[in-house]
């Protein structure tokens, strides 16, 4: 049976309060966040005049693999909420299984800023969010520690 559009609707506009959110499993928030980020990038990539997919699909895993995330959230830690921390923390601590091409501190760090931007955009915090995810680029941009690869 089709799901009608309302439902539809309905599941992708849902707003969360903060304590639905905190009481989400990590994962989920991360799984979230790795979207959000990945979409965030890509605007960045076109608004910047870029066109070529190739280099675009090959410029942004420079911001959104493992290393660079660990490198981001590491930064920004002393600038966290409470709040915020205890999610990072949360996403970090997860059990998940690191990729062979990164390091598995390194991933749990990622995971625990994934969380956060998933956290920031189910509450609607849209402020915070951009602030997080312009901070992440400006860092990455500057960076000499992360490569391109």
């Amino acid at each position: 049976m089709e799901t009608g559009l309302k439902e539809i609707q309905d599941s992708v506009y849902k707003k969360y309060s903060v304590s639905e959110v905190m009481a989400m499993n990590p994962l989920a928030l991360a799984y979230v966040g790795d979207g959000i980020f990945s979409n965030f990038i890509r605007l960045y990539l076109v608004g910047t005049g870029h066109q070529n997919v190739h280099f675009m699909t090959k410029t942004s895993a420079r911001y959104v693999k493992a290393e660079a995330q660990a490198f981001i959230i590491h930064a920004l830690m002393d600038q966290l909420t409470e709040d915020e921390l205890r999610i990072v923390k949360r996403g970090r601590n997860t059990r998940s299984q690191a990729p062979k091409n990164a390091k598995p501190g390194d991933y749990r760090y990622a995971t625990g800023f994934e969380a956060l931007v998933g956290y920031l955009y189910l509450v609607g915090n849209q402020e915070r969010l951009d602030w997080l995810c312009l901070k992440g680029i400006s860092l990455i941009d500057g960076s000499k520690e992360i490569k391109t690869i």
